[in-house]
């Protein structure tokens, strides 16, 4: 009777633990409405809701003008998952990490693209940098300094659903697309704001979500 009591006991604790897991993971889209965000438009005469708009459960962003949605509180040492589909054909958009500080048109940060071809490339905005960037010997740093990707492009054609999936953990991050590790970066800076670009063309994204890193 004792040793059934402590399995069941051990039974419980484990699916506690699994739900108190479960229950951690923050939806920063809940499907409806985009009421966990903030934004910015470079064009300062067109509303953000021209821009960023929720259709049939899903974010729809135009594109143009260039700007970004960005969360309204900071994150650090967590796993964002993110899917993101074309509309109508292969164009441009990002994933932004942190976030220090949101400025028009480009924050400071560290993007990683969605480029068509280019998904998982690091690039450093307004200054931002990453250990793994290394400037030529007497070349002046680029506008937009860039970390490619370790591999071939393994993106999805236009109207299918891509997932990204970006570890970060103590200034580290790993960036997965479509389940393969495409780049690794190392950041001095540990949190910041996420934010979904807005640059080229029109995209969708869906799945939103972040979890604290275990």
């Amino acid at each position: 009777m004792k040793r059934k009591n402590f399995l069941l006991s051990v039974i419980v604790a484990a699916c506690m633990t699994a739900g108190s897991s479960h229950a951690q993971t923050e939806i920063l889209f809940n499907g409806s409405d985009l009421s966990n965000w903030n934004f910015v438009v470079a064009d300062g005469n067109t509303p953000a809701e021209d821009v960023f708009s929720v259709q049939d459960g899903v974010i729809l962003i135009q594109g143009n003008p260039f700007g970004y949605m960005y969360t309204k509180k900071k994150y650090a040492d967590f796993t964002l998952e993110v899917e993101w589909a074309w509309v109508d054909k292969p164009s441009n958009s990002g994933i932004f990490l942190m976030i220090s500080d949101p400025k028009t048109p480009f924050p400071n940060g560290i993007e990683c693209q969605l480029h068509a071809g280019d998904a998982g490339d690091f690039i450093l905005l307004e200054g931002a940098d990453l250990a793994e960037y290394k400037q030529p010997a007497g070349e002046e740093r680029p506008k937009f300094p860039v970390v490619k990707k370790r591999a071939d492009s393994n993106e999805k054609p236009v109207g299918e659903w891509n997932r990204a999936k970006i570890d970060v953990k103590n200034g580290v991050i790993k960036v997965y697309i479509n389940d393969l590790l495409q780049n690794t970066g190392t950041s001095n800076v540990k949190e910041g704001y996420l934010g979904l670009q807005s640059e080229g063309s029109l995209i969708q994204f869906r799945t939103v979500k972040v979890t604290p890193a275990g």
